[in-house]
């Protein structure tokens, strides 16, 4: 290798180093914001289903907006609406800290969907499309777990300046500030991922692809699901809260610990076998869920339960760097943000509704069923090898 090809690669990986900097950032904004904005509402008086129907604003401005991401990056460029973004994030958390009001935060909780969604998409695009392709299942598991790391660190930083007045919000606009800046450094050094290729729209790439996103409602719903209902679960059969947050925990540090590597690994073999065993693990994990409970070993179980669960998504983005590039890439991966939208807002009500009928089996029943559905039309209709 000479002395021009070992500057590019330092370039590159200088690169990804920054996009994946930047997305850190911007996920601790968000983990911030979820719990931060509950607190207040909770504060105020507001109710249960009232506090849920403001969050569930956020993901349906993600919905929203994922098939405008490809139009935005052609028109302005990928960079330059990343950056746009970054800036509009701050501004919106700053009215949403100035306005205290939980009818106003409906309209502002939706436009942070909006404008944050395509920071994370573009940012996401552009490490897939840094990655060496040799090295992709790695830096795709790097950024899942940072990714996880981050969300989980925003309900930290709320530790250390408490919930109340400007402080947690100015916390979060600071790192949208800041995610801009990182990404303002690296710009010039990322790939023109929104000019390659011939267009192709969210709703174009749907067939295209139609397994890999299943698999993204999958996992977003799974995640959602368990996150929601698991604490309903756990008082069935008598657990206390604090061991139900405790398991939760686990559970987001098996998310964490693991994806990187599930990234070697499916370097060694396929992204989408190692997807499809993630899935097989995920529905054994349901059908466990009643056996272990109440035992010691459900302690490594969540914990395998929640790298599988989470590693069908980066197994999913693995893939899709490996077939798409170009304006494909882009509407791929807003078709994975719309997707995982879709997700989040359906399982979780799903489950729930399940639960209510049969009971709390009604959880592994319900999310068993799904993962099982989506192993078995994985072997149905693609080789898995």
């Amino acid at each position: 290798m000479d002395l021009a090809e070992t500057d590019n690669e330092a370039m590159q990986w200088a690169a990804i180093t920054g996009v994946i900097a930047t997305v850190s950032v911007f996920a601790i904004a968000q983990g911030l914001s979820y719990p931060l904005l509950s607190f207040i509402l909770q504060r105020q008086g507001v109710s249960p289903a009232m506090i849920g129907l403001s969050a569930a604003m956020t993901p349906i401005g993600f919905i929203v907006s994922s098939p405008l991401i490809p139009a935005l990056a052609r028109r302005f460029g990928a960079g330059r609406t990343a950056l746009t973004c970054a800036a509009l994030s701050a501004i919106v958390l700053a009215l949403i800290g100035w306005t205290q009001n939980v009818y106003l935060w409906f309209p502002l909780r939706f436009l942070i969907g909006v404008v944050t969604n395509p920071l994370y998409v573009l940012s996401e695009i552009w490490v897939i499309a840094l990655a060496p392709p040799s090295r992709r299942g790695r830096v795709m598991g790097v950024y899942s777990t940072i990714i996880s790391a981050g969300f989980a660190a925003g309900p930290l930083c709320l530790l250390a300046v408490g919930t109340e007045g400007w402080p947690p919000f100015l916390v979060g606009v600071a790192a949208f500030v800041f995610c801009g800046a990182c990404l303002a450094l690296v710009l010039p050094r990322l790939p023109r991922v929104d000019q390659a290729g011939h267009r192709v729209s969210v709703m174009g790439f749907m067939p295209m692809a139609w397994l890999l996103l299943s698999a993204v409602v999958v996992a977003a719903g799974f995640e959602q699901a368990v996150l929601a209902l698991l604490p309903v679960y756990g008082t069935h059969y008598g657990i206390t809260e604090t061991r139900m947050s405790a398991l939760l925990s686990v559970m987001i540090a098996g998310n964490i610990a693991m994806q990187v590597p599930l990234g070697l690994l499916a370097e060694r073999l396929t992204a989408r076998l190692v997807r499809f065993v993630c899935v097989s693990l995920t529905v054994l994990g349901c059908a466990l869920l009643p056996l272990l409970i109440d035992t010691p070993l459900i302690w490594p179980s969540v914990f395998i339960w929640g790298a599988v669960s989470y590693g069908i998504y980066t197994m999913s983005i693995i893939e899709l760097g490996e077939r798409f590039t170009g304006s494909a890439l882009v509407a791929g991966n807003a078709a994975f943000s719309l997707m995982w939208g879709v997700g989040g807002i359906l399982v979780p009500p799903l489950t729930g509704g399940v639960m209510d009928v049969i009971g709390a089996s009604g959880l592994p029943i319900t999310l068993g069923a799904i993962c099982l559905a989506l192993a078995v039309t994985t072997v149905l209709r693609q080789r898995i090898v």
